[in-house]
This record gives C-alpha cells, sequence and structure tokens, in this order.
C-alpha cells in the first residue's frame, strides 16, 4: 500500500533529510558543510528527476520546454532540472522569479549559478521588476512547462503578478509539470481555493508521497497524475510517519480476501441477506443480490415487498427470497436466519411505513451491536428522520454518496470538507463511511482512511452502487470484519468494472455487466496474471 502523508508529515521528512537554512547557518563549519552538501545532494536529485519526467514526455518532438522558477527552494528544484536538462541537450529556457532583485534563497542562487554555467545567459530570463518590460514566453498546447514557482513550503493563495502568470498559463494548455505541488495549491484540507488562480499540472511530481487533498475531486484539475520522485530521504523520519491513510492495492486485499477449502459446503460459507426493492425499484433487489451472490458467500436471501417475488425468482434463481407480506415495500425488517451479513437500502423507498420498520430494526440491532451495511434508501430513510442516526448500531458500514451524505450529515462545501466531517461522524457514531466517488474513500472510527484506487468511470452507471452493497453483504457473511469487508469490497467492485467495460466498453457497461464480473474480479484479485494485479 502506498502511504498518504500529512502535510505537516512532508514538513518533517524534508527537513529531516536537508534541514533549515536558518539552522544551518549556526553550526560550525564541518556540520554546516556536510548539511549544505545534503541540501545540494537532495536538490540535484530532485532536478534529475524532473529532468527524465521532461525528456520523457518530450519524446522524439521538438518540443519547447520552459521553466518557470520561484525565489524559494521549489525554484531551486527547478533550477536544479533546467541544468540537467541541458546536459541531457534539451535546451530549456528558464523564467527566474526574482521580484525586487534581492529575494533569492540561498539554494536558488548557488542553482541559478550552476545554470548560467551550464547553459549561458541567453536561456535565462530572470524578473525583477514585472512591470517594466516583462512579458510573458510564448506558450502553446505543444510546449512543455516546469511549474517551479512555488510548491509546498508556499502556504497561502497567489496573489497579484503570480495569480495573472498561472492563468496565463492555464489558458495556453500546455503540458505542465508541476514540482512538488502546482503553484497556488494549498494542501490544507479545510481551506477553500479558486482553481483559476492555480496552475493546473498534467503531472506533479512530488517529492515524499501525495496528501490526502490529491484525491479529492475539486483538485483533480491541478493535480492531474501523481508520481512520487525517488529522492534520498530520512529513513529514520520516514518511521516515524504514523501510517493511518493508505492508498490500498491488489496486494494488500489479497492477503484478507476469504478463502474456499477445497471441502467446504455452503453451510461453511456464511449467509448474507439483503432487505432491497419495492414497486418500480426490484431492479435495485436485483442487483445487490445479484452481486452477494458472486462474491463467494454460501448463501444469499432476499427480502423484500411480495411484488418483488416473481422478478427475484426469475432474475436470481440462486438467492432465496423473503417477505414481510405487504405489496409494494417492505413495512417490516427481521433477520430470520440470523445472517451474518445483512445490508439494508437497495431501492426500498422511503415511504412512512418502510421509515417506522427501518427505524424498530436499527433500534433492535443497536440493542444487539449487531453491525449492518446501510445504504441507498435507507440512508434516505434516515436522512428524513434524522434521529436514526443515533441508532445506527457500532461497527455499521453506510455507503452514501456526496448527495446522500449531505442529507444525512448537512450540506457541505466541498469534497474536502465533506471528508473532514465523515471523519468526525465516523468517530462520534463509531460507524465505518464508505464516501463513494471515483477515488472512495473508507473511513474508520479510529480515523484511519483507506483510498481506492480501482474504479473506473465505467463504474458511473445506475445500479453501480447496488452492486458494491451486495459484495459488503456477502464478504461480512463469510467472517471479514466490517472494516475490512468494507475496503475490500471498494477494490473489488473497482475490479470488477474494469473487467465489465473490456467486453462492453466505458459507455455500454450496465451494474448488470459489474455485478457478473464480481467473481472474475476476486480471482484475478486472488490469483493475480502479473506481478501486480
Amino acid at each position: 500500500m502506498i502511504n498518504i502523508y500529512t502535510p505537516a508529515e512532508i514538513e518533517r521528512i524534508v527537513e529531516a533529510t536537508i534541514g533549515r537554512l536558518e539552522d544551518i547557518s549556526k553550526l560550525d563549519e564541518t556540520q554546516k558543510e556536510l548539511w549544505l552538501g545534503r541540501r545540494a545532494a537532495f536538490i540535484n536529485a530532485v532536478g534529475e528527476s524532473v529532468a527524465r519526467e521532461v525528456v520523457d514526455l518530450r519524446g522524439h518532438s521538438a518540443s519547447k520546454v520552459l521553466v518557470f522558477a520561484g525565489d524559494g527552494i521549489c525554484g531551486a528544484y527547478a533550477m536544479s532540472a533546467a541544468t540537467a536538462l541541458h546536459g541531457k541537450g534539451c535546451k530549456a529556457k528558464v523564467v527566474l522569479f526574482n521580484i525586487g532583485g534581492s529575494v533569492l534563497s540561498e539554494d536558488t542562487l548557488s542553482e541559478r549559478e550552476k545554470f548560467l554555467s551550464e547553459a549561458g545567459a541567453e536561456y535565462l530570463e530572470e524578473v525583477i521588476n514585472p512591470g517594466l518590460g516583462f512579458t510573458m514566453p510564448e506558450i502553446d498546447r505543444r510546449t512543455i512547462l516546469v511549474d517551479g514557482i512555488f510548491g509546498s513550503e508556499y502556504k497561502k493563495p497567489l496573489r497579484g503578478g503570480y495569480q495573472a502568470v498561472a492563468r496565463h498559463i492555464n489558458e495556453q494548455h500546455a503540458k505542465v509539470i508541476a514540482i512538488d505541488l502546482p503553484s497556488g495549491m494549498l494542501t490544507d484540507m479545510g481551506v477553500g481555493m479558486i482553481n483559476r488562480n492555480i496552475v493546473h499540472a498534467d503531472v506533479t511530481l512530488t517529492l515524499v508521497g501525495p496528501t490526502l487533498s490529491f484525491f479529492m475531486p475539486e483538485n483533480a484539475e491541478l493535480v492531474g497524475q501523481w508520481k512520487v520522485i525517488d529522492t534520498p530521504l530520512d529513513s529514520e523520519a520516514l518511521k516515524t510517519v504514523n501510517r493511518t491513510t493508505r492508498v490500498i492495492d491488489a496486494k494488500a486485499v489479497r492477503r484478507v480476501l476469504p478463502t474456499r477449502s477445497a471441502i467446504a459446503s455452503k453451510a461453511d460459507l456464511g449467509d448474507a441477506l439483503i432487505f432491497a426493492g419495492s414497486y418500480g425499484m426490484v431492479g435495485a433487489a436485483v442487483l445487490a443480490t445479484r452481486a452477494a451472490t458472486r462474491s463467494g458467500c454460501g448463501r444469499v436471501t432476499c427480502y423484500g415487498p411480495r411484488c418483488a417475488y416473481d422478478v427475484m425468482q426469475t432474475s436470481v434463481p440462486s438467492a432465496m427470497f423473503a417477505t414481510d407480506g405487504s405489496d409494494s415495500e417492505i413495512h417490516t425488517f427481521e433477520n430470520l436466519k440470523n445472517s451474518k451479513g445483512v445490508a439494508v437500502g437497495p431501492g426500498i423507498g422511503t415511504a412512512e411505513d418502510t421509515i417506522i420498520g427501518l427505524e424498530v430494526f436499527l433500534k433492535s440491532c443497536y440493542a444487539t451491536s449487531k453491525s449492518l451495511i446501510l445504504d441507498a434508501d435507507a440512508l434516505n430513510c434516515i436522512s428524513k428522520r434524522p434521529s436514526m442516526i443515533d441508532f445506527i448500531p457500532p461497527r455499521s458500514i453506510i455507503t452514501p454518496h456526496a448527495g446522500e451524505f449531505d442529507r444525512l450529515f448537512g450540506p457541505q462545501t466541498s469534497h474536502s470538507s465533506r471528508v473532514l466531517k465523515a471523519i468526525e461522524m465516523a468517530a462520534k457514531h463509531k460507524i465505518i463511511i464508505v464516501l463513494k466517488g471515483h477515488n472512495t474513500l473508507t473511513i474508520w472510527p479510529t480515523g484511519e482512511i483507506v483510498v481506492n484506487t480501482s474504479a473506473t468511470e465505467a463504474l458511473a452507471t445506475a445500479g453501480s452502487g447496488d452492486v458494491l452493497t451486495g459484495i459488503m453483504a456477502g464478504f461480512v457473511a463469510q467472517n471479514l470484519q466490517p472494516e475490512i469487508a468494507a475496503v475490500a469490497a471498494v477494490y473489488v467492485h473497482g475490479i470488477a468494472g474494469r473487467i465489465a467495460l473490456r467486453d462492453n466498453g466505458v459507455y455500454g457497461t450496465t451494474a448488470e455487466d459489474v455485478a457478473d464480473s464480481v467473481g472474475l474480479a476476486i480471482d484475478y484479485v486472488l490469483n493475480p496474471r502479473t506481478n501486480d494485479a
């Protein structure tokens, strides 16, 4: 799994690696020389990595390369990259912002001299007084632009001329490679940003690793694709990182998925129970139940209204069907067989009798600490009667998309604020929140966050969430702990979407295709065809 770092952790690791100039200046000459050497080596390592990325992107084309450098350490990285590019035969031009003529850091001054020695003054435009004769260099769609104006050391929005520079870069649609962070982007999850005033990168080369802000949909156009630069980071500082936020991968899921004994019977593989369906929405019940039957559990029962009987028996004949006898929607919720994996919600509607029945069921499960999986209309029912939130049993899984989350916990201004609220609510109610999106986040009551990256845009189709609910119910039925079942199901769901689109294409993939691919997805994770599934 890939670690996700807080901005404070990244700052601490970098400082442990290269020190702080103000601290280095107070050392004796021997120690000072040692630390300045470490600092220069790190800057050069970053520069070389950036240069390689530019050369790879440029290929055999004659694309013009522009490097924008600021006055701080990010500018030093950019200057070092420009020097390395010239050493590789790529004649990059540098725009160095030295407003007032005396603001360059020692790092940037040093890298500036190296660049002049390698490339010559004709390739350097130093901006000292932007109001006197500075015009932006010509940029077009074929230009490769390295953004090294400001990185994570700059902790406020761009202003004035820098804001104008960012807007101009964005308007020209060049290929942008950002060092550390796109200039103007803030990594504080609680701060709103105006995206047009921030450089939009196609590739962001992060020095230590991603922050959680990289995975927020509002930041997708800023970060682009992110990559971790291979740098000589301080190993002891890396060990101190509190690994509470991670990106899940196939290897981690492989370790937790249930495996089946050669002599197992269906009785050994667990029972899943799914409360789903109402008049006009039986399809949701079919999708969730079909996915559960593909998840590997022994038996699946769909509990719905009588109107769902014929559809369920013909659409998912391998599943059983139970009903409380109501005609159009569920009024009474009962776990007749004491099934372990219990999901509530797909297509149940929000009729008053359904809400009343769900409230009774929640309170009963809360009293016995029986965890549930609550999705779709179960969440909509709860949002209509908010007092029910307090009776969601501990360690239950709720799976809201953005709209459902906001109806439950109040409107949010951005996905970043939504995630912060989810962390708070998961801890308060001791529940697992699966905040659905392209990069679905699973948030545990402990505050740990697992980010999923297996998804595909093919999953943006009606009923996809119902499939996910069925997979979760099947995994919990097979004795996976709810926290683990949630993470594994989200990952497998993404892989199932990828498998389904191979035969149906991005636009033609339906939730039925995804449900039918669940078994193949599990097999793919357990038995990878490549070194890294």
